[in-house]
């Protein structure tokens, strides 16, 4: 496994395990439930690279059902074909991926297919497109990618998350305007503040620590002062929470939230 993904692991274990050490799934949409979240079916038999697959995936906002094997992953689809994509490993320890993607089309299962393999030639890829695959992703991958490519197939499908409007009280975060507004005051943001506040929302009800802050909003690699969030946060109050009732809450020693009621 990649240096890249070990990273990434380490990254979503402090962001995602939640202080019963479980798993927390995050929902980003206000008045939305779980089940109204596109649906990705992650296969993959290295829990490593399965657990940043749905760990990234769930903040992103959407809802996983994970599967370790080919076989498992045809009959999970032939139970129940309601799902949005296909997060798909190429070497599994049955069927590889080519011929499970090869017999969910011949099965007239149109959902889309991101393979995921450690191999990059250009062989492997024109097979992989050619059966019927959407895109292609060589391991070690960066998980803002993998999103990314996600959100493009999803988008093309008509299924994105990020069409739909994020919305906290009178607060509101236009995604595809890049607008935000509060009491229908248009209120103007730097491109860090945005995203500051876009991911305050999308995880609206939930703390979020100075950690996860950092590795989301600065994406990843942020080598700066942790006092930036600090100072962020500030800004962002005075521009957007500096009436009541206040959104932006301190969780003292852990991190803030942003109250979705």
């Amino acid at each position: 496994m990649g240096v890249e993904v070990v990273r990434q692991r380490r990254l979503a274990r402090r962001a995602f395990i939640g202080p019963t050490g479980t798993l927390q799934e995050i929902s980003i949409f206000s008045g939305h439930t779980a089940a109204m979240r596109p649906r990705i079916l992650v296969v993959e038999d290295e829990e490593n690279v399965a657990f940043v697959v749905r760990t990234a995936l769930r903040l992103a906002g959407y809802a996983t059902v994970e599967t370790s094997t080919g076989r498992d992953a045809l009959q999970v689809v032939c139970a129940d074909d309601a799902f949005d994509l296909i997060v798909l490993d190429v070497m599994l320890p049955d069927l590889d991926g080519f011929e499970v993607c090869r017999r969910l089309r011949s099965d007239r299962s149109d959902i889309p297919v991101i393979f995921l393999t450690a191999s990059d030639t250009v062989e492997d890829r024109v097979r992989g497109l050619s059966i019927g695959g959407d895109d292609y992703l060589t391991k070690p991958f960066s998980v803002e990618e993998l999103v990314a490519r996600v959100e493009a197939i999803l988008r093309r499908s008509g299924k994105s998350t990020e069409s739909r409007l994020l919305v906290c009280r009178d607060l509101i975060l236009d995604d595809e305007a890049h607008q935000v507004s509060r009491g229908g005051k248009t209120v103007r943001l730097s491109l860090t503040e945005y995203k500051l506040l876009r991911f305050l929302m999308r995880n609206a009800g939930h703390v979020m620590t100075r950690a996860q802050i950092l590795d989301h909003v600065w994406s990843y690699d942020f080598n700066g002062e942790s006092t930036v969030v600090e100072s962020y946060i500030s800004l962002l109050r005075r521009k957007v929470d500096a009436e009541p009732p206040h959104l932006i809450h301190t969780v003292r020693g852990i991190g803030y939230r942003l109250n979705a009621r």
